[in-house]
């Protein structure tokens, strides 16, 4: 098994190919935790992740805030007390790309 966080990102622009479903199943085994949202009609990566208190919470989100800039690959961020929803996808291609799953692996990295 492939482990995606060790996978480089590499830069997406637009006009590049959505990920198939296909494709996106496949990925998708490798980040067993996550699922697909489809929002406004873009399909995208989600996952909760859970924290004892706020200041866990807020610790994981700074950490993943790190490597979206580090990779300029940014996801939304929700920080509550106890929890963080991590939801990632390609803005310039309004859908998911391989990084999308690249990052979403790097974040359990980071989790766990």
């Amino acid at each position: 098994m492939e482990d995606l966080s060790r996978q480089v990102c590499k830069p997406c622009r637009a006009g590049e190919p959505l990920l198939d479903d296909q494709e996106i199943s496949r990925l998708l085994t490798q980040v067993p935790a996550w699922e697909i949202k489809e929002i406004d009609g873009i399909k995208r990566l989600r996952r909760v992740y859970k924290f004892k208190n706020f200041a866990q919470a807020l610790d994981f989100t700074n950490r993943v805030g790190e490597i979206a800039e580090a990779e300029d690959h940014h996801p939304a961020l929700l920080t509550e007390w106890g929890r963080v929803t991590v939801t990632w996808w390609t803005h310039a291609i309004k859908g998911l790309h391989k990084n999308d799953f690249i990052m979403a692996a790097r974040s359990d990295k980071i989790y766990s």
